[in-house]
């Protein structure tokens, strides 16, 4: 008969252990986040226009079924592929950049399906105004970055939202006061 030492039911109880996960921080990879803003044009097509420059972060707990989300977005990067047009979004009736250079979504709870989000309650700022926005998470995807070999995360999601509660709601209802939100975000875990 083997002998059972402290040592060994350690050893053994230290395997058996359930794995407890901790909040991993990521950093919003700016080169593949882009927010992007759809509305209908005086009832001819509907345009998507975008920011170029996005920052945050987003800290994720699988395991325990927690995440928060903090997301810094340029106003000035506002990118419609014509620079008087840009010009004219940065504008007092729109989105007030010299007064305003930022939009910011700061999560105030993730819901979950399982491990992964389904949906983001938080709070958007837009030209000094905050609302309560939810975010459907269309996608989720963490895994292994192929090209940096670390954890990565990426996300799809989308929300609607009425420019005029913004106080950007010039020119409604021809050109809609309701946006579609879409964010596009790949995350990079901090070392």
């Amino acid at each position: 008969m083997k002998k059972i030492t402290c040592a060994s039911l350690a050893a053994l109880a230290l395997f058996n252990a359930p794995a407890f996960a901790e909040p991993v921080t990521y950093a919003i990879d700016p080169t593949h986040s882009y927010p992007r803003f759809e509305y209908n044009h005086l009832g001819f097509s509907s345009q998507v226009q975008r920011f170029n420059k996005t920052s945050g972060t987003i800290v994720l707990d699988r395991v325990a079924h927690n995440a928060s989300v903090d997301i810094t977005i340029d106003a000035k990067s506002v990118d419609t592929g014509y620079s008087l047009f840009n010009e004219h979004l940065q504008g007092e009736d729109f989105l007030d950049t010299a007064r305003y250079p930022t939009i910011t979504y700061r999560s105030t709870a993730v819901k979950f399906d399982g491990d992964k989000p389904v949906s983001i309650d938080g709070n958007l700022t837009i030209k000094g105004v905050t609302k309560p926005v939810t975010l459907t998470v269309t996608g989720f995807q963490q895994m292994l970055h192929p090209m940096l070999r670390r954890d990565a995360i990426g996300a799809n999601a989308f929300a609607k939202i009425k420019r005029s509660d913004f106080n950007a709601g010039k020119h409604a209802p021809y050109v809609s006061d309701e946006l579609t939100l879409t964010f596009a975000v790949e995350a990079i875990k901090q070392q």
